[in-house]
């Protein structure tokens, strides 16, 4: 059987895997164990391909499953094959999956002949119940509640295991908005979160024994067309800032405090409310209202966030040149030890009820299908509500990319007469340009680092550099400025970034100066 899966995948709290079970059995479920086997090559090229390749026995039948990833985080590949109720395990056979999609990309991965092995088992208990979603988007939803382990086998007698406690929500049929309200429901009323780990990527990670991940970075949206329309563009766009923010963010959930990951899950937030704020009028029936929905929880974690990080990596990057300079040892943070116990950890930041939903919709967003075909110019007398074709959505961003290139320009120079809240605002602003620039360049400039796109956005970056370091300045100088309150021996540092406030105001300028020699991509050739 092939299929497209969209799916969605919550961590369950300790606490709350009782009362999730007994809102389930308010229905019919149906209890099952699953005993599955996974296997990829030993330099796990499967896995490094988004790929699972499994035997697992349902109660009494077995089932071949090989899955990929989709093209978004909610859609998976998947081929099954059931190879009925045989008592001993049947032996893998990749050829079962010949002549689908999914089967051929693994096909693909194994072409050398090189050997599969078992590298993880697992030993579910599954509840499973569908439930019916009423209303405009009225769905069938099976939810699925997995308690169990993953075993990892290292070659050697010692296993490494680790606990399973999730809750699956699968599209069945209908509309993935109706997955998506049942979703937001349920993750809301118990504390759960979104969660980009894979039962078989749990068992990768005990067989290397690795606790950390890398974080994930951004990466430019992918369009399925060189002309997609408004609601096209923001849905690419919203789901590339999605990829770079999930799996931080589950990382985090699961109780991860690496500061990569934070970082990384700060950017991504920071370059989704710059697609919400500037890709809005591409969508003008729903861009506006759903960037007010969803901008003051992703506003919160992002600050949130900020407070527990930034502080300390201000100090990290000064203390070093403040000692260098002859600055007496002081660590302006000492004195907060009570007020950071009180603040609240990454983890509870990011399992926020609020900031949970948002994520939902956000998924649900980039999934949703567009009522009928925009057309690809407005025609008269059409509302202005209608979305936005190919077209006018080039002539939109042409707008947007103009207008902030020429207010990042004008701010430049008058930047050193600008008070702090407004410097800060020009680098703001200059993000923003960024992050739009990077959004829509493959629209523009079919090259990548060597095209003309490429060229502006390394122009941006000398200037980026300087009000970076600007602004870590300022975030310092505040801080050892309060901390002046609590030791005489911050003001030497107070002292040290005044006197280097106005050459850095000085340099910014400069670096502002030059993007006016930045050639725009955007523009219409010929």
């Amino acid at each position: 059987m092939v299929a497209m899966e969209i799916e969605f995948k919550f961590c369950i709290p300790p606490g709350r895997l009782k009362a999730v079970e007994t809102a389930l059995r308010r229905g019919t479920v149906e209890r099952t164990r699953l005993q599955a086997r996974y296997f990829d090559t030993a330099d796990q090229r499967l896995a490094a391909d988004g790929m699972v390749l499994r035997l697992r026995k349902e109660g009494r039948r077995w089932v071949q499953t090989v899955k990929a990833t989709g093209d978004n985080a909610l859609h998976r590949l998947e081929h099954n094959v059931d190879l009925g109720t045989t008592g001993l395990a049947p032996q893998i056979d990749p050829q079962r999956h010949q002549g689908t999609p999914v089967g051929e990309r693994l096909a693909k991965l194994l072409a050398d002949g090189t050997q599969l092995v078992e590298r993880q088992s697992t030993d579910i208990v599954r509840l499973t119940r569908d439930v019916r979603v009423t209303g405009p988007g009225g769905a069938v939803v099976e939810m699925a509640l997995d308690v169990g382990k993953v075993v990892a086998h290292a070659g050697t007698p010692e296993q490494r295991e680790s606990p399973v406690c999730e809750l699956e929500l699968e599209l069945k049929r209908g509309d993935v908005q109706g997955l998506v309200s049942l979703a937001r429901r349920w993750s809301q009323q118990h504390g759960l979160w979104f969660s980009t780990v894979s039962k078989a990527e749990r068992g990768a990670r005990l067989l290397a024994a690795q606790e950390t991940v890398e974080a994930v970075k951004a990466e430019p949206p992918r369009f399925a067309d060189q002309h997609p329309d408004g609601l096209a563009i923001r849905q690419a766009v919203v789901a590339s800032c999605l990829a770079q923010m999930l799996p931080n963010a589950s990382e985090i959930a699961a109780g991860s405090t690496d500061e990569e990951q934070i970082h990384q899950l700060r950017i991504g937030i920071r370059r989704l409310r710059t697609a919400l704020r500037e890709l809005a009028p591409l969508d003008p029936a729903s861009g506006l209202a759903e960037a007010a929905e969803w901008e003051p929880p992703l506003v919160d974690a992002f600050r949130a966030l900020g407070a527990l990080r930034d502080r300390e990596q201000v100090v990290k990057l000064a203390q070093p040149r403040l000692r260098e300079a002859g600055a007496p040892d002081f660590d302006p943070l000492a004195a907060d030890d009570a007020a950071a116990a009180d603040a609240p950890s990454p983890s509870d930041i990011v399992r926020a009820p609020a900031f949970q939903n948002v994520l939902v919709s956000l998924i649900g967003f980039t999934a949703a299908k567009p009522a009928e075909p925009a057309p690809e110019t407005a025609a008269e007398g059409d509302p202005p509500s209608a979305p936005v074709g190919a077209n006018d959505a080039r002539r939109l961003l042409r707008k947007r990319l103009r207008r902030l290139h020429k207010q990042v320009l004008r701010d430049g120079e008058r930047f050193e007469s600008l008070d702090t809240e407004s410097q800060h605002r020009v680098r703001k602003r200059l993000k923003r340009l960024r992050y739009l620039a990077e959004f829509v360049a493959p629209l523009f400039d079919e090259k990548e680092e060597g095209g003309a796109a490429g060229r502006y956005l390394k122009a941006l970056r000398p200037a980026q550099d300087a009000l970076g370091e600007f602004n870590d300045e300022a975030v310092a100088l505040a801080l050892y400025r309060e901390a002046t309150a609590r030791d005489a021996r911050a003001w030497f540092a107070v002292g040290w970034f005044t006197t280097r406030h106005a050459a850095g105001a000085k340099a910014c300028r400069k670096a502002l100066a030059k993007i006016e020699d930045a050639a725009r991509f955007w523009k219409k050739r010929g």
